[in-house]
């Protein structure tokens, strides 16, 4: 008996020890893992947003899409002829949820050819591509996990248009980009419950108490989802930050749960409450973003360490109105595409596709004409910097180093530009659509008699 006992006893010690000795291993195991330290980025330095910038600055010249339900109405509804900007009908002629959410029972795109739209960019000049992942109207293009309210669960087309967009986008090495509203018309945490004053009309004072809610729960999974689901995303482009319930303090932290899963994308203005209304830049304050917005219209000088970029319509619609023919001309557009990259900035040209997936034939018409110009004259585009000068009466100035691009819209009639004010003294000077070398006065270029591009031509001068 007491052999026995002293057994039971020796064993319950063995054990205490044992465990004593686990627990002690398990101590010391999690005191060995390292500490992980969430980095602010809201107070980087300037050193790392340049590296994280500069494609995008290289880059110029990008290609902006507006596609969702709203281009199945086409800017039409029972009878009423939208006179306001496609992608807002269901606001500005207040039609019920319900009736919305038809739409999608009828968007079936089957005439879309994601290699088809990263070509008609590429082949324009453009770099990178920025879709809407969802507009106001809540309506993904993705398959997302968190919301039946989708392209995948919602419409007969059943695909993941950003899947086949980010997969050719990779191919042609253009970088893919998401615009994301943070208004949403059709979440019953969000602005639903305003149905159907969404927007338009309803009162500030009065706000969605879930707001916070939806947040967290649907717009931070969904954001998420953008980010690791589709390869390789350059911006992250909100708008719709005007909405009451949406604070300074809700944008910072989602500008930096954003550079927490990808360090390196660039993420606009409009993630926070800085926005000075159409002309796209930061109030005074602090704000997160990476770059201004200014919406159809080009600021009038540049603005020296800031970045911008003007986006633009072709006509006057972002999302596609069946009966919008007000279109840009092949001249305005090639030098808006100038005077912007002259004073800095980069320049967003929005397409509008149908309900069937098809780019409207004037856009991809202005897309070509645009692209001619660039295969001639890019090198004056991508890469440069701001005029060192105020924009001369002749045209344009664009900078590379030592190098700037002479960009000529009133061709001279005495064949002399006049060059007394360009920021240096020309040494070379070269005409770009053929090469040949221009003779160089004192403070004149001689010119051929003719302009070798009616719209602008390009002399390349080293300094």
């Amino acid at each position: 008996m007491k052999n026995k006992n002293y057994l039971i006893l020796l064993s319950l010690i063995v054990s205490l020890f044992g465990t004593a000795c686990s627990s002690k291993k398990e101590e010391i195991k999690e005191d060995e893992q390292p500490k992980m330290e969430t980095v602010n980025y809201l107070e980087e330095s300037e050193t790392a947003k340049a590296a994280r910038m500069e494609w995008w600055q290289d880059a110029r010249f990008g290609m902006f899409i507006h596609w969702g339900l709203y281009a199945v109405p086409a800017g039409e509804w029972n009878g009423t002829k939208s006179d306001n900007i496609g992608e807002w009908i269901m606001d500005h002629l207040h039609i019920p949820i319900a009736e919305y959410e038809k739409f999608a029972g009828e968007f079936n795109p089957v005439k879309f050819n994601a290699e088809q739209w990263v070509s008609i960019a590429k082949n324009a000049g453009m770099k990178y591509i920025v879709i809407t992942s969802k507009h106001h109207d809540g309506f993904a293009l993705w398959d997302s996990k968190v919301s039946e309210w989708d392209v995948m669960d919602a419409s007969p087309y059943k695909k993941d248009i950003l899947k086949a967009l980010a997969d050719a986008c990779e191919k042609e090495g253009i970088k893919l980009c998401f615009y994301h509203s943070i208004m949403d018309w059709h979440h019953p945490d969000a602005q639903s419950i305003f149905e159907p004053n969404y927007n338009t009309g309803r009162e500030d004072s009065v706000l969605s108490e879930n707001f916070p809610r939806y947040l967290e729960n649907y717009m931070k999974p969904q954001i998420k989802e953008l980010l690791t689901n589709y390869g390789d995303i350059g911006v992250m482009w909100f708008d719709g930050e005007w909405v009451p319930e949406y604070t300074s303090e809700m944008g910072k932290d989602v500008y930096q749960y954003i550079r927490e899963i990808k360090p390196d994308v660039i993420i606009n203005n409009r993630v926070d409450k800085g926005r000075q209304g159409m002309n796209g830049m930061d109030k005074e304050g602090d704000f997160a973003g990476d770059f201004g917005t200014p919406e159809q219209e080009i600021p009038e000088t540049g603005m020296p360490g800031l970045d911008w970029e003007s986006c633009m319509t072709m006509n006057d619609t972002w999302g596609y109105k069946s009966f919008d023919d007000n279109w840009k001309s092949d001249e305005t557009l090639i030098r808006n595409l100038v005077d912007i990259a002259s004073k800095g900035g980069n320049f967003l040209l929005n397409v509008g596709p149908t309900a069937e997936g098809e780019i409207p034939t004037p856009s991809v018409e202005r897309l070509q004409a645009m692209g001619e110009w660039m295969k001639v004259n890019g090198e004056s585009i991508y890469g440069t910097t701001a005029s060192p000068v105020e924009a001369p009466d002749w045209g344009r100035i664009t900078k590379k180093g030592n190098t700037l691009y002479l960009h000529v819209f009133n061709w001279p009639a005495n064949g002399k530009l006049d060059i007394s004010n360009i920021g240096g003294t020309a040494t070379k000077a070269t005409l770009m659509a053929d090469s040949s070398e221009l003779s160089i006065s004192d403070t004149s270029i001689d010119l051929p008699a003719a302009a070798p591009d009616k719209i602008c031509s390009v002399i390349k001068v080293e300094i």
